[in-house]
């Protein structure tokens, strides 16, 4: 499930990427820093940062673990739940791409936040993908 997460928010960043190449007024270095470059510093942070910082890490391994145990992402209520939460997020990009044709600011912070979303996305994949090796992570999976 985190993998399809991290995937289906991908899609949708790169939708809403394209989406604003074509609507946003600016120049080419404008559009590259608020729809590539930024978005990939915060990206990187967001998945790098938390598999380094051992607190980090362990509240996030947490976090994967409860979801895991909660049931999320393994029926389909929960599963319709997250995709619909990349709904909403993918219309308030929208928005904010159509906020800037009547006067509003450039959604540099959108791109960027989704950027950051889309790096924890990463880092709860891997993370999962860890867990998935550990005996007692196993017996429960199996169970």
């Amino acid at each position: 499930m985190q993998a399809s997460a991290c995937l289906t928010a991908s899609l949708i960043y790169a939708w809403a990427g394209v989406h604003a190449w074509r609507v946003l007024p600016g120049s080419t270095r404008l559009k590259c820093a608020a729809i590539l470059i930024f978005p990939a510093i915060y990206l990187v942070a967001a998945a790098i940062l938390p598999l380094l910082i051992p607190p980090l890490r362990r509240v996030l391994k947490r976090y994967v673990w409860m979801s895991f145990t909660a049931g999320f992402g393994q029926t389909p209520i929960s599963v319709l739940l997250g995709l619909g939460v990349f709904a909403a997020a993918a219309g308030v990009i929208a928005l904010q791409i159509a906020d800037v044709a009547h006067g509003g600011r450039y959604p540099m912070s959108v791109f960027a936040g989704y950027g950051a979303g889309i790096g924890i996305l990463i880092a709860q994949s891997l993370l999962a993908r860890a867990l998935e090796r550990e005996a007692h992570v196993q017996a429960a999976i199996e169970a």
